[in-house]
């Protein structure tokens, strides 16, 4: 449970190792976000720097998949493929820096700062999406030919590990507020998209490595300009589910069929679309959205799920119900 005290413990531990990154003793250090794992920005208005420091959430990535996510990020950036952060290595060159914060050592990684807001119902979304989605392209392109490093390893987000015998963001059936009548209908869901996915297969061209989060929260717009950040959910997945990720938390708005179109019109500037890839998009969609609302259940002390709360697990359910009459 993360509580404000322990925010501000950590945060006075982490102010008082800023020097290992050439910090200032002028900087300052403030609480951005809590969600897997904390992040804070930090500034040293002497050498005008700022960066952001990601606090790791223990138990989640090991460090080797850590620096397997370094290593995809460093890569996309040196073929010039999407705008990103790039980490930066404390005084010694180390990207993965261990350093006690609130009785515990805690892996912590910087990033360069990006400027930059996240879109919002005030922007033009379709636009962006259509951004987006060439965005994904390039970066489902780059997956499949990229060489990865002998060492590389990453989480496999494949339906075992969404809503099967591995759940690795908790289980859907403690959605808050989920009654039975609601479970049982999920249930059937959940029977309905495993055996979709399997129908669709895992060949290399439709699995392989995703950012598997590019929804709003992780994109930073500026002018016409589109930045990605936080590939720390990054693993072996569909390629198409990163669609499903990108309308995270808005699978329920009227904007959604608008939203598809534009961002199949943009992926399709890059590379081609199937049939059969287009269709399974609403089982992306209805995948992801079960898996938000086990995340939900499972991280119950985030800001999201105190606003979004059960009336999120109760739309899921009426999506569940659509996503099944339209069988």
């Amino acid at each position: 449970m993360m509580t404000p005290g322990l925010i501000e413990s950590m945060q006075a531990s982490l102010a008082a190792s800023l020097p290992r990154w050439g910090l200032s003793s002028q900087s300052t250090l403030v609480f951005l976000s809590h969600s897997e794992n904390t992040t804070f920005l930090a500034q040293d208005p002497a050498a005008r720097q700022k960066l952001v420091l990601r606090v790791q959430r223990p138990g989640y990535h090991s460090p080797d998949e850590i620096a397997s996510e370094l290593a995809w990020i460093d890569a996309v950036i040196a073929d010039n493929v999407v705008l990103t952060p790039r980490p930066v290595a404390d005084r010694e060159g180390h990207l993965l820096c261990p350093i006690p914060l609130s009785g515990a050592t805690r892996h912590v990684v910087a990033f360069e700062f990006l400027s930059g807001k996240e879109p919002d119902a005030s922007d033009d979304l379709a636009t962006w999406f259509g951004e987006l989605g060439a965005t994904s392209a390039r970066l489902h392109a780059h997956s499949r030919r990229w060489t990865m490093p002998s060492t590389f390893q990453r989480k496999v987000w494949d339906f075992d590990a969404m809503l099967g015998r591995r759940p690795l963001r908790g289980d859907w059936r403690a959605g808050l507020g989920l009654r039975d009548d609601g479970r049982r209908l999920l249930q059937r869901v959940a029977d309905e998209l495993e055996r979709r996915v399997e129908a669709y297969g895992r060949s290399e061209q439709r699995f392989g490595l995703v950012h598997a989060d590019l929804r709003l929260a992780n994109l930073l717009v500026e002018g016409d300009r589109l930045g990605v950040i936080d590939f720390d959910d990054c693993g072996f997945s569909w390629f198409f589910y990163d669609f499903a990720a990108a309308v995270s938390f808005i699978e329920h708005e009227p904007v959604m069929d608008l939203l598809q179109q534009s961002w199949l019109a943009g992926y399709r500037t890059v590379a081609p679309v199937s049939r059969d890839d287009e269709a399974m998009l609403p089982a992306f969609v209805m995948l992801r959205r079960m898996l938000l609302t086990a995340w939900l259940a499972s991280h119950s002390d985030t800001e999201t799920a105190r606003r979004l709360g059960t009336g999120y697990t109760d739309g899921t359910v009426a999506l569940g119900d659509r996503f099944l009459r339209g069988l």
